[in-house]
């Protein structure tokens, strides 16, 4: 009985500890994308944990700062960056913070229960941004991100059209760590319009609770995930507790997260039309059926997937 309470206590901890800030020493050739990868994150979630711009180079033996996995920052993080930022609407009022020695965004928002997109938005601070001692920020605890469209993507893109209208495209199959742990819980099985577009066929429709919320969609074995709405491929890569995933966003901003994936057919940068073949349905770890978990984002909140704009 011991025995067994220990091994619980340990799994526990474990468990707590693969969400928690951890620390990482630079070794010799790593990279920030071999890094992310490592710990199935963003490069966007380094840096902006890091307060690293994208010209810093990273030294054997340098500290830095593993970030708790949250794939709304990530979706919100891995949009087009743009120096206009969404607007906050909060009825809380704000109140100034100046930099200090080893601050940044991430350590700044988590300190003021904020989320790092909300922090970016209050400031008027793009992406990429990188922060200096004695800069002041606004900060507010009660603030939330507006629904408004965040302005579209310049970046360059290739298309990736459906079959009808393509040559194929390969695929990517990624292994994934199999100790990730599963962030998901199921809720109830949720109803929607018989004319809504889903990215597999006919699927069966399951709320998604936990750290994130979406729909869990049944599918059939190596079915073919469909795009909904189409965007420009902003990240593709195993993301920590959801396995493969693949970020598409939309002209007006939205983020339409594909989760879940058992294999990718398409690449950061590629624009999918609405329809193109963005990969196959892996297997839910939970269910231990064919199915993929879907969310959508605007300014790194989710809304609700059934009534997300589709074309």
């Amino acid at each position: 009985m011991k025995k067994f309470v220990l091994l619980t206590l340990i799994a526990i901890t474990n468990f707590a500890l693969s969400f928690a800030d951890t620390t990482y020493v630079v070794e010799k050739g790593d990279t920030l994308y071999s890094i992310s990868r490592k710990n199935q994150i963003t490069v966007a979630e380094l840096r902006t944990a890091n307060n690293l711009s994208e010209n810093d180079v990273l030294k054997a033996g340098q500290k830095i700062i593993i970030p708790e996995a949250d794939i709304g920052t990530a979706a919100a993080l891995s949009s087009s960056n743009q120096k206009s930022a969404p607007k906050v609407s909060s009825n809380a009022q704000t109140s100034s913070y100046v930099v200090q020695k080893g601050d940044t965004l991430y350590g700044i928002a988590r300190k003021n229960g904020m989320k790092v997109p909300e922090l970016l938005a209050l400031n008027n601070l793009d992406n990429n941004a990188v922060i200096k001692v004695g800069q002041k920020l606004k900060i507010s605890s009660g603030s939330q991100l507006s629904q408004g469209a965040l302005p579209s993507s310049t970046s360059k893109t290739t298309p990736v059209y459906n079959q009808d209208n393509s040559s194929p495209v390969s695929t990517t199959t990624i292994r994934l760590d199999d100790k990730a742990p599963d962030t998901r819980t199921y809720g109830s099985t949720v109803s929607s319009d018989a004319n809504t577009k889903w990215p597999v066929k006919n699927p069966r429709i399951t709320s998604v609770k936990g750290k994130v919320s979406g729909v869990q969609l049944s599918a059939s074995q190596n079915e073919k995930v469909l795009c909904i709405h189409e965007g420009t491929v902003m990240y593709v890569g195993v993301y920590r507790g959801f396995g493969q995933v693949l970020f598409v966003q939309s002209k007006t901003g939205l983020i339409y997260a594909y989760t879940g994936l058992g294999s990718v057919n398409v690449k950061k940068g590629d624009y999918a039309v609405s329809g193109a073949d963005l990969g196959t349905a892996g297997v839910d770890p939970i269910s231990g059926k064919p199915g993929i978990t879907f969310m959508v984002f605007q300014n790194g909140q989710p809304i609700d997937p059934r009534t997300a704009p589709r074309n």
